[in-house]
């Protein structure tokens, strides 16, 4: 997402682009898939947005797939206790004024208004300040809103997951109320919102796009790259030419090992279920709370669930996966008991692990080579990594690159 947000954005403002991709399809792993055993159309995993993304909107302008995405009417978000079968909807008002957590019907059972305060601990958080450590892990204000929140955004245990990048999610969303805080999903899939979109707009503006394009070596001479070496030749670089490497840390570190990267990741796992039929329950998003199941995305007669921080899980066979998941998707959404056919997607290296270690090495995206950037979720945004952090990361290349 990294690289097409850049070369869509460079693509725009004049620039002639050539994309070389790694894989045979674009966009990383926001991608759509045809699956054999449910027999329709899923994602490899479940990324929602928010309104507040103001870079992955901008991104969904350029494109001109800002309406193929869809969500509740308002920044409502319905969670379910599977321990107490208590349920209830966080429901933001309009306006910055936070005037929704003074109401109980608004705020998750067992807090109180005051409560919310604790929020700003995120705002004065050290760069070496945990999430956990930070809220003591106990209350209903942590287990039912922040805690759901804090481990979807960061991929991470709360006892090691940084907290500075968490204040920016909030910044950035519900510290601006409704308008930034509606809950955002593709409504046919990654692939046909964010990826074949981004791949006609580079087409029609002349870019050439390479697949199975897997760079092995980069050369150089002096401050700047020369050579590209990828498997079936070289590619020269032109002395005015740029290149935005737009690849995960590990791929990066192979090539530049003199840039520090983050160290480490988590894995995330989504299991998809095939209905008979649509189900009842009138909910396109719902967060679960003591179980192993964290949300659930409902899209027609595809119930799709995700788990993120979810290493153990992973280690698990995927009977065990799919069965004990559906347990929980049965109880939340009250639904027949009797496993459905599923499907279970591991990424066991989804995000990098986002300690407060791991925040200190996420470059910018300047190099000590002039004409070389970079793009990525895991690089200098201030966010955690997530589409928006993807597509920002892209545009501060691009950004980069004009002003070079």
């Amino acid at each position: 997402m990294s690289g097409l947000a850049a070369a869509v954005r460079l693509a725009h403002q004049g620039y002639k682009v050539t994309m070389h991709e790694a894989s045979g399809h674009a966009g990383g792993r926001c991608r759509s898939f045809h699956d054999n055993t449910l027999d329709g159309m899923i994602d490899n995993g479940n990324h929602l947005l928010l309104s507040g993304n103001r870079s992955a909107r901008a991104y969904l302008r350029e494109i001109g797939a800002e309406d193929t995405f869809t969500g509740p009417p308002d920044a409502a978000f319905p969670f379910v206790d599977l321990k107490t079968d208590e349920r209830w909807t966080v429901r933001l008002n309009a306006g910055r004024i936070p005037w929704w957590i003074f109401h109980p019907s608004c705020r998750p059972p067992g807090s109180r208004a005051v409560d919310f305060l604790s929020v700003l601990k995120l705002a004065w958080a050290g760069p070496d300040a945990t999430v956990g450590a930070l809220f003591g892990g106990a209350g209903a204000i942590f287990t039912r809103f922040i805690e759901p929140l804090a481990v979807a955004a960061l991929n991470t245990p709360m006892e090691t997951a940084a907290a500075k990048p968490l204040w920016a999610v909030f910044r950035e969303t519900f510290g601006l109320g409704a308008a930034a805080c509606r809950p955002l999903i593709a409504a046919d899939g990654l692939s046909q919102s964010l990826v074949d979109p981004a791949l006609d707009c580079l087409r029609k503006a002349g870019a050439e796009i390479h697949f199975n394009r897997r760079l092995r070596r980069l050369v150089s001479s002096g401050r700047s790259a020369t050579q590209l070496e990828f498997g079936d030749g070289l590619v020269e670089l032109a002395p005015d030419d740029k290149l935005v490497l737009a690849l995960p840390p590990m791929g990066l570190n192979a090539l530049l090992p003199e840039i520090a990267v983050p160290e480490g990741s988590h894995a995330i796992v989504n299991a998809h279920f095939k209905l008979s039929k649509p189900p009842s329950h009138p909910v396109l998003i719902l967060g679960v709370i003591g179980g192993v199941a964290e949300w659930i995305f409902v899209r027609g007669s595809i119930v799709s669930v995700t788990v993120s921080a979810a290493d153990a899980l992973a280690d698990r066979p995927v009977p065990e996966i799919g069965a004990e998941i559906w347990r929980d998707v049965a109880q939340a959404l009250h639904l027949d008991p009797a496993l459905p056919p599923f499907r279970v997607v591991k990424e066991r290296r989804a995000t990098f692990a986002q300690t407060p270690a791991a925040m200190r090495r996420r470059p910018g995206p300047k190099t000590t080579f002039e004409n070389v950037f970079l793009a990525g979720d895991w690089t200098g945004t201030g966010l955690p990594a997530t589409i928006e952090s993807a597509v920002r990361s892209g545009h501060n290349a691009a950004m980069a690159i004009a002003h070079s």
